[in-house]
């Protein structure tokens, strides 16, 4: 009897061990996980509610939302992509609902849906689950692998599958195996600005803004939230995504510039303000709130303007109009630092793409070794995708594995 055995006991991790079982059901599977609890990036997921995939089904528009192995995953969500993992889960007894903003969540809002499916079909399969299982050495001989685990225990196997995510510890074992490693790096945080001035208004938020760093050549357009240190929303998680190397190279100082009215040019903007000089003359306005925007921001925008609280629109000078239509559409602040978005922590790096064959997920260099999941140099953006490529790619190594 053949045995795989699977490191690693998230989201990528069971559903390869679950994929292989039922795809060769004569093959030993043994799934490891080196600590007590297993999937609990799953179970923090979208706030506890497990945002299991994203509702993009062209392969074409959703490699877009990764920085990192846009390329390489565009052949795999071609065999299996967000449309699949939704059928699975449903044949399974679990329905995935979808948000306005693509994001897809079971109907329960809860991830202990998602964790107790997965339990139950590792089960089924007859995977054979060992937790508190640290892996020390990995051997290759004869084409078979010895794992070595911190108790003292050994295990053989044929094949191996690693879904491990960014664990440091098992980099260094596969380079013994033959891989490298690109360096990891954090991505999705959000924007420490200790000297903005707008840390007062936290917790408020905008649908539609555009944020850039120049010297990055970096930009994207989206929501974007108010918080007590700084930037957040999916704006900013993407922005750091694209630009997690640049970022950290600068030790996270830049200049981000926030255009808080995309949709209007500047000169609608200054003759939207001028129709309101001669048509509000009596009201203040930093009262008199324009272009849809919080109260709590235009007051921001006209006191950073240099525009007196008290002062009423009748008095306002073309000056002050210009400073107002530069702080509406170029407000510029310095980026400080990073803080890690909740408790998802995502990295950029991993195994090099380059030592992988994306239609088996095998290893290039160690026949018989193969990988899924953020182990790999691949990441997304928020909003479901960086599941989509661990369901993905550990699907196709599942069914890859003794072909």
């Amino acid at each position: 009897m053949k045995t795989l055995i699977v490191i690693g006991g998230g989201a990528a991790g069971f559903f390869g061990a679950i994929t292989a079982a039922q795809k060769y059901p004569h093959c030993k599977v043994i799934l490891l996980e080196k600590s007590r609890q297993v999937l609990s990036k799953v179970k923090i997921s979208g706030g506890g509610r497990c945002n299991v995939t994203h509702a993009c089904f062209d392969p074409a528009l959703l490699v877009k939302n990764y920085p990192r192995g846009h390329l390489e995953l565009r052949g795999p969500f071609s065999r299996f992509q967000p449309r699949d993992i939704i059928s699975w889960f449903e044949k399974r007894g679990v329905i995935l609902k979808k948000e306005e903003d693509g994001r897809m969540f079971p109907i329960t809002d809860s991830s202990e849906t998602i964790i107790e499916c997965l339990l139950e079909e590792v089960k089924r399969a007859g995977v054979e689950l060992l937790i508190e299982h640290a892996i020390v050495d990995i051997q290759a001989v004869n084409q078979r692998f010895f794992i070595k685990i911190q108790n003292g225990k050994e295990i053989l196997g044929d094949k191996i599958l690693v879904a491990t995510g960014s664990n440091p510890k098992m980099y260094s074992l596969l380079e013994k195996l033959g891989h490298t490693t690109v360096p990891l790096v954090p991505s999705l945080f959000t924007f420490n600005i200790p000297d903005s001035p707008f840390l007062d208004l936290s917790g408020v938020s905008l649908e539609d803004v555009t944020v850039k760093i120049p010297q990055f050549k970096l930009e994207q357009r989206g929501a974007i939230l108010f918080t007590h240190w700084g930037l957040s929303g999916p704006s900013i998680l993407k922005l750091s995504a694209w630009g997690a190397r640049e970022l950290h190279a600068s030790e996270y100082r830049a200049e981000i510039i926030i255009d808080w009215l995309p949709e209007i040019s500047n000169f609608d903007t200054e003759k939207l303000l001028l129709e309101s000089k001669n048509k509000k003359g009596a009201k203040c306005v930093s009262n008199d709130s324009l272009f849809n925007l919080p109260k709590q921001l235009w007051k921001k925008m006209v006191s950073l303007a240099g525009i007196s609280e008290e002062k009423r629109w009748s008095a306002l000078t073309r000056k002050e109009i210009q400073v107002l239509i530069l702080h509406l559409h170029a407000t510029r602040l310095n980026i400080q630092g990073k803080t890690t978005y909740k408790m998802e922590f995502v990295t950029c790096g991993g195994i090099p793409l380059k030592e992988v064959n994306f239609k088996t997920m095998e290893s290039k260099s160690c026949p018989g070794l193969f990988f899924a999941g953020e182990v790999l140099d691949i990441d997304g953006i928020t909003g479901g995708f960086n599941f989509q490529n661990a369901w993905t790619t550990s699907w196709i190594a599942g069914n890859s594995l003794f072909d």
